[in-house]
C-alpha cells in the first residue's frame, strides 16, 4: 500500500511583499510566537496577514503589532482578538543584537514571513532600513531590465 501525500492544497507560509519593495534587508531571525488556541486554526486556514505588521521592543521584550490573523471560523465566544499584540520568542543574544540595532542605528524590525515549521508557528524577522524613492526607482529599472534581457534570450533560443 502506497503512502499517503501531503496536502499540497494546505497553508504553507505568508509573506509580506511590501518587505522587500520598501525596505533594505540586513539580517534575518527566526521567532517564534506566542498564540492563543484558535489562532493558529486560523493560520492554517490560511487566515493571516502580515503587510502592516512591525516589531517593537516594550519592557526588554520583542512585540510583533499589527499582525492581523483573522477569528477562526469555527470558534466560540473564546475567539482570540484579530490585531492583538503577540510575544516574539528569540534567544536572549538575538534580543540584544536587535535592541542595539534598533537603538543605534535608524533600523526597523519587520516580519518577512510567517510558517509552520512542524507544529509550530515561526515568524521570520528582519532588521530592516527604510529605502528611498530613489532606491526603489533603481530597483524597478534593474527589473526592467532583466526582463528585457530574458526576453531578448527567450527568442534568441527559439
Amino acid at each position: 500500500m502506497a503512502a499517503k501525500k501531503k496536502d499540497t492544497q494546505r497553508f504553507t507560509e505568508v509573506r509580506n511583499a511590501k518587505a522587500l519593495r520598501d525596505f533594505h534587508v540586513e539580517e534575518r531571525f527566526e521567532a517564534g510566537l506566542v498564540l492563543h488556541g484558535t489562532e493558529v486554526k486560523a493560520i492554517r486556514a490560511g487566515r493571516a496577514q502580515i503587510a502592516d505588521a512591525f516589531g517593537k521592543f516594550e519592557k526588554g521584550e520583542l512585540w510583533l503589532f499589527n499582525a492581523h490573523i483573522d477569528e477562526y471560523a469555527y470558534g466560540n465566544i473564546n475567539n482570540h482578538a484579530a490585531r492583538r499584540t503577540r510575544k516574539l520568542l528569540l534567544h536572549r543574544h538575538q534580543v540584544r543584537k536587535i535592541a542595539q540595532a534598533m537603538q543605534v542605528g535608524a533600523r526597523v524590525l519587520i516580519p518577512l514571513r510567517m510558517y509552520f515549521k512542524e507544529a509550530m508557528v515561526k515568524v521570520e524577522v528582519a532588521l530592516c532600513l527604510g529605502k528611498q524613492l530613489h532606491d526603489k526607482r533603481q530597483d524597478l529599472r534593474k527589473k526592467a531590465e532583466m526582463m528585457e534581457v530574458n526576453k531578448a534570450l527567450k527568442v534568441r533560443r527559439t
